[in-house]
């Protein structure tokens, strides 16, 4: 039987003699393995990213969203909190409006909510303080909109006024004193309002009061734990499907609810249904760019059995097993390989780190990513290199000792 040291030695002589043709052969492998890291890395990445995001939105948020005006009011509001497992709820109502700040009028997003809002939501405070349930015509304005918008800073001690056009064409205007700025941010607040930058906040009452309405546009609520949010997110669905006269048999039926729920459970779980896809699509150029370095590699491998047919007869000829000649060349193979998927998984590396820096996503490697790179080298070197091994250990050594 012939040492592994030895057949190792006989290897890299062999990868040594023609190291350009080497260098080309372990390239696809490079590229393949460097692909498959890449992919492992940013997925991983894409995924803690959309975990992030929904976490800095709020934490074990339930939300009811109306599909059509005039459906939320007190009483839907009053269902969800007393729904068990349930600490806080807000209404949350948007309109579109007008801001006047030292005779400069701007049309802005306006969205009336409640003081539970601000912990729902996780929004912080830059200057002064949120909403109360106390204030009535008090307003929170975003980070931009207090800044940059009127080319001045609007301070959290500032007046403005709002003005609101009822359905009937009466525009009603009043003056809110500015309770507070909100922090920088170019986070979205799930439910669809936007980025906090750009809105204004005030007490749902004083709009609904100026709108000359009641109703509410949807429910902001918080589950005790982010294991029970799922549990309770049903049991808010259930309470108002009830309340609207729709039968059990239809609680699945999304079509068949006037209003919506999701919670942060769901929107975690579609984010990494969204990260997965992308991996897979990712991962099957990587698995084609591999494919395609495994058959560089058996070529190259076919091409060196031919041109060592007399010292493969030479080999046998003097005692060389069969399994002797398969080990040597098949090593030979999983040597390329395994250079390639180890200059691959530093690539990999690289380049992941790079992209998501550039991408300014969370930088996510992996540790078992070198596990893999090296592994699926290897096996591609394995696999791609058996043929010719076997071709080599299957020749007749009279017929190779007389090939020219």
């Amino acid at each position: 039987m012939i040492k592994f040291a030895q057949a190792a030695r006989i290897a890299l002589g062999s990868i040594g003699s023609s190291k350009l043709r080497s260098a080309l052969t372990t390239l696809g492998i490079v590229i393949g393995v460097a692909a498959v890291v890449i992919n492992a890395s940013l997925g991983a990445s894409f995924n803690q990213f959309f975990a992030d995001e929904v976490s800095s939105v709020g934490s074990n948020f339930i939300i009811a969203y109306s599909k059509q005006p005039n459906l939320f009011y007190d009483n839907e509001l009053e269902i969800i909190e007393n729904t068990p497992g349930i600490t806080g709820i807000s209404p949350r109502k948007m309109m579109s409006g007008e801001l006047n700040y030292l005779s400069e009028t701007k049309n802005v997003d306006i969205v009336g909510v409640e003081e539970e809002f601000r912990e729902i939501q996780d929004l912080q405070m830059e200057e002064g303080s949120f909403l109360t349930d106390k204030d009535s015509y008090a307003a929170v304005l975003g980070y931009d909109m207090a800044n940059e918008e009127f080319g001045r800073k609007i301070s959290h001690r500032s007046t403005v006024e709002i003005a609101f056009r009822q359905e009937d064409g009466t525009v009603v205007k009043k003056d809110f004193k500015v309770k507070g700025i909100l922090q920088d941010s170019k986070e979205t607040i799930v439910g669809g309002d936007g980025s906090t930058d750009l809105l204004i906040f005030i007490p749902v009452s004083a709009m609904n009061e100026m709108a000359g309405e009641q109703d509410y546009g949807a429910f902001f609520a918080m589950a005790n734990s982010p294991e029970n949010v799922r549990q309770i997110s049903d049991e808010v669905d259930e309470r108002l499907a009830r309340n609207f006269g729709i039968p059990d048999r239809d609680l699945e039926k999304e079509d068949v609810k006037p209003y919506e729920i999701f919670n942060q459970a769901d929107i975690l779980e579609q984010t990494e249904e969204l990260g997965n896809a992308l991996s897979s699509f990712l991962l099957v150029l990587a698995l084609i760019s591999l494919f395609v370095g495994s058959i560089g590699i058996m070529n190259i491998m076919l091409v060196t059995v031919t041109e060592r047919t007399r010292e493969i007869g030479i080999m046998k000829s003097i005692g060389y097993s069969r399994s002797n000649i398969l080990s040597l060349f098949l090593l030979e193979s999983v040597m390329v390989s395994f250079l390639g998927g180890t200059v691959g998984t530093a690539i990999g590396g690289s380049g992941a780190y790079t992209l998501e820096n550039i991408l300014k996503l969370p930088p996510v490697f992996p540790l078992a990513l070198i596990e893999i790179g090296v592994l699926v080298s290897v096996f591609v070197g394995i696999i791609a290199g058996f043929y010719p091994a076997r071709k080599a250990a299957n020749m007749n050594p009279v017929d190779a000792l007389r090939y020219e």
